[in-house]
């Protein structure tokens, strides 16, 4: 099983993530960080996500390393971020927790061994067997995710 190279790639746009944030939401104002269009959730809330979600991706680091047999399940309903009010929290808190908190889960990422690349374990709701360079494409992708949502949230309030 390769990964044609491909992690370090991934773990670059892990790296570039909280940069990337920061770049998008570092000279906006707080109106339009707590701005809540059609409902969802607001830039600051968007961020926080980010760093709540943290903890789940290296628990599933420790399954991998643990050599466990399936990921541990993420919470689907998203309560840690609907319970944090981080529309009070400050921005550069919520930037500064995320980027400890990425720059960890890239330290461990690149510490791991081939055997722990190699193993698979059981995604729990998608029920495909994922690696390490799973794992890690799925939260880069994740985060793309969150990135274009501020940027729509940008884009609205700037129209």
């Amino acid at each position: 099983m390769e990964d044609n190279g491909v992690l370090p790639a991934i773990i670059e746009r892990l790296a570039g993530t909280p940069a990337r944030v920061e770049e998008l939401t570092m000279e906006l104002e707080d109106e339009m960080l707590t701005m809540k269009p059609d409902g969802k959730w607001s830039i600051k809330e968007e961020i926080g996500h980010l760093s709540d979600l943290e903890p789940l991706w290296s628990g599933r680091l420790d399954d991998f390393i643990d050599r466990e047999p399936e990921l541990k399940p993420a919470d689907l309903t998203n309560r840690k971020t609907h319970e944090a009010n981080h529309n009070g929290t400050s921005l550069i808190t919520l930037l500064n927790e995320f980027r400890q908190e990425r720059g960890r889960l890239v330290a461990r990422l690149m510490g791991l061994d081939q055997d722990e690349l190699l193993h698979a374990a059981l995604h729990p709701r998608l029920k495909t067997p994922m690696r390490v360079i799973d794992l890690a494409y799925f939260v880069a992708e994740h985060d793309d995710h969150h990135l274009a949502s501020i940027r729509e949230i940008i884009n609205k309030g700037t129209a």
